[in-house]
């Protein structure tokens, strides 16, 4: 009879979050999301099911505990369950915004098997936004130096992660950013309507806070090398990113008004080039504009050109609808926005005129029926050509390793791809003392999971730095 009482009171559907209108954010770079309110938090937690044996945290790279925070809110301890969800996640703020969690945390919810499941990147937002709030944002204690330095290259969700962790052990961490502004393609890559800049630097702030240092404008490959870092520190972590654009390789690609995503997603974010003139980094603004690929970064290069205001913003994809890659929510969102989508479609030429993008010759195409892995191949439909009239292109088809670091460092195996090779489970490279982890090794991939491989090589290195050879002159803290 419990059992039947409970099953009544379950509420099928998550609680909506409220948004901004789709008319109104489309001409802005607010966020979308508000977020939910201290009541609609705690009607979402009551959702959950209290689990003896949680399959959601199974499928967290980080393994926050997640019924234990979401219990917290739940009889609002807000203070509680912010502190839980940092023993394990040094950014909560950011991962409750952009981590894929239908496909990780809570594609596991064992509630989600019969109704939707626990909207748990929401409730983790809501924690972190309401420390935020009450200007009190926890900082982890430090125990006393132990004497180890660490370098970490590059300041994304990887090597911020790994950062956290060392430096919780004792251990001092410098970081060494290429750009002026901290916090990788967290900074540079994802919009302000989705990922807000002030929400990245309070996060930053706190590992600043357990005296992490960091170095930004720090070309390493270029300024100096991971050799000679490896002369001043007692380990080094590679945390750079995949973050080499890739092209279609098609006629027309060098005319103006062609972007790569990165390139046009920099331009945007980290350098504000949407407030031209006041920044000075200008972006073209095209009325039509169309963006090539499928995944989350055509989403946010499609959406931000609509904020610039095109007239008209397309996506190009030349798979189904089923097949993108990008998430559902950031799929409906541009929908809502009013993106044109050309689904089985691929270009084959950029046509210009006078040096400038003036439309996209494409060709429909079909998918075959599924191969050995399950996936079904795109084939081009004979005689199916046909023209785009745009005056921008953007090119979103992913993404390869940046070669600096491997060209200027020796014996550092790598991959058949170009990304360094490392042990799974450790991060450790052909190179003693050097560890890598997040894109750089697997390509691109989700915030979560960099931040899960800079957590497993932060406990590899702490290892490390207590092995006996470890830790000879000229590499003690300075």
């Amino acid at each position: 009879m419990k059992s039947e009482k409970n099953k009544s009171r379950i509420v099928p559907r998550r609680i909506p979050v409220p948004e901004q209108e789709p008319r109104k954010r489309r001409g802005n770079f607010e966020e979308v999301s508000r977020g939910f309110t201290p009541e609609l938090a705690v009607k979402e937690a009551e959702r959950c099911l209290q689990c003896k044996n949680p399959g959601c945290v199974r499928g967290c790279p980080v393994n926050v505990p997640i019924p234990g925070f979401i219990k917290l809110v739940r009889e609002g301890d807000f203070e509680g369950a912010i502190g839980l969800i940092r023993e394990k996640n040094v950014l909560p703020a950011v991962c409750g915004r952009v981590c894929p969690q239908e496909e990780q945390c809570e594609k596991l919810c064992i509630l989600g098997k019969k109704h939707e499941p626990v909207g748990i990147g929401r409730l983790e937002r809501f924690a972190a936004d309401w420390e935020r709030r009450q200007c009190s944002v926890n900082v982890p204690p430090v125990p006393a130096p132990s004497g180890k330095r660490v370098a970490v290259v590059g300041s994304g969700p990887s090597g911020l992660t790994c950062a956290y962790d060392l430096a919780k052990l004792g251990h001092k961490v410098v970081i060494y950013e290429a750009l002026h502004e901290a916090g990788g393609v967290l900074f540079y890559g994802i919009p302000e309507f989705r990922l807000p800049k002030n929400i990245v630097t309070c996060e930053i702030e706190v590992l600043k806070k357990m005296g992490v240092e960091i170095v930004r404008n720090a070309v390493i490959g270029k300024l100096m090398t991971v050799g000679e870092l490896m002369d001043e520190y007692s380990a080094c972590y590679i945390a750079t990113g995949a973050g080499l654009p890739r092209f279609l390789n098609i006629e027309g690609e060098n005319l103006n008004g062609v972007y790569s995503a990165n390139e046009f997603l920099t331009r945007t974010n980290l350098m504000k080039a949407y407030d031209f003139p006041r920044h000075d980094t200008p972006v073209i603004r095209g009325r039509r504009v169309a963006v090539i690929g499928g995944g989350n970064v055509a989403m946010d290069s499609v959406r931000t050109a609509l904020r610039l205001g095109a007239e008209e913003a397309m996506i190009v994809y030349r798979r189904s609808e089923a097949e993108m890659p990008a998430r559902r929510e950031e799929i409906h969102h541009a929908r809502e926005e009013g993106v044109r989508f050309e689904f089985l479609t691929n270009p084959v030429r950029i046509i210009g005129e006078k040096g400038w993008v003036k439309e996209m010759e494409c060709v429909r195409m079909e998918l075959t029926e599924p191969d050995e892995s399950g996936r079904r191949r795109p084939v081009a439909r004979e005689g199916s050509g046909f023209r785009i009239r745009t005056d921008v292109v953007i090119v979103a088809v992913g993404t390869g390793a940046n070669p600096l670091i491997p060209r200027s460092t020796g014996d550092l195996a790598l991959s058949e791809r170009g990304y360094i090779a490392v042990e799974e489970e450790t991060g450790r490279t052909s190179r003693e003392g050097v560890f890598a982890g997040g894109d750089i090794v697997t390509g691109s991939a989700t915030v979560i999971s960099a931040m899960g491989a800079g957590r497993k090589a932060a406990r590899a290195i702490h290892e490390y730095l207590n092995e006996p050879s470890c830790g000879q002159a000229g590499k003690r803290e300075k």
